[in-house]
């Protein structure tokens, strides 16, 4: 079994679960979890973690899905098919983002004037956004305004949408690409796809993708692969 997920509560219509990738996030933990918006349920994924991260997850009141897939979209995946809650969202674990931003976004797709609400990256203070992360951001947002006519400036984690509806996509990426597939899937089936401004602070700990050009531009070729796709029928 890919994915383990200890005890879900049942959901209700207004419920929200907050879907947390993590490897090795022991140091941001306490503070991503502490901003968690009161109500709704936070869904940390580790993802083979060796410093103790589910443990703390737990002790600290999350729900702990463990997936042993290595890959980004592996984790966001096993979160996604783990949630109950007719929202699910989506956040970074490293503390670059502020999981309560979140609220306005499941408030625009709950009332109906958006299928999919992203936040759009605005770096605060220095060392943020990497300069070689941030060129290949850019260069996937055009790649994307190409292949779907989105005209968004940013493909960042932090982002909203109804559980039911991000099943239907049936992305198939376990990579860096899972991101970027769930907007090109979301545009091929005609969602309303919504960007609002988040400040993006630097991260606890090393970055596993953005941390080195290596890194990312080998996002950037998971990402190129998911943009060739085919539209779907």
């Amino acid at each position: 079994m890919d994915a383990v997920l200890n005890s879900p509560p049942p959901a209700s219509a207004e419920a929200v679960d907050v879907v947390l990738p993590c490897l090795n996030e022991a140091g941001a933990l306490p503070w991503v979890l502490s901003r968690i918006p009161p109500g709704w349920r936070a869904l940390v994924v580790d993802n083979g973690s060796t410093d103790g991260s589910a443990d703390l997850a737990r002790d600290l009141g999350a729900t702990v899905v463990t997936e042993t897939r290595r890959g980004f979209g592996a984790a966001c995946h096993a979160g996604l098919t783990a949630a109950t809650a007719p929202y699910v969202c989506f956040c970074d674990c490293d503390a670059s983002l502020d999981p309560a931003l979140l609220v306005p976004f499941v408030r625009e797709v709950r009332a109906g004037e958006a299928d999919l609400v992203l936040g759009r990256r605005r770096p605060q203070g220095r060392g943020a956004w990497p300069p070689h992360a941030r060129a290949g951001n850019l260069a996937l947002a055009r790649m994307l305004r190409r292949r779907t006519g989105l005209r968004l400036r940013d493909l960042g984690p932090l982002r909203a949408a109804r559980r039911e509806a991000l099943l239907a996509l049936d992305l198939t990426d376990r990579r860096s690409g899972y991101p970027l597939q769930m907007v090109v899937r979301a545009a091929d089936a005609g969602w309303r796809v919504t960007e609002h401004d988040v400040p993006y602070r630097p991260r606890t700990g090393a970055s596993k993708v953005t941390g080195t050009w290596r890194g990312t531009w080998q996002a950037v070729r998971d990402m190129s692969r998911v943009l060739s796709e085919a539209p779907r029928p």
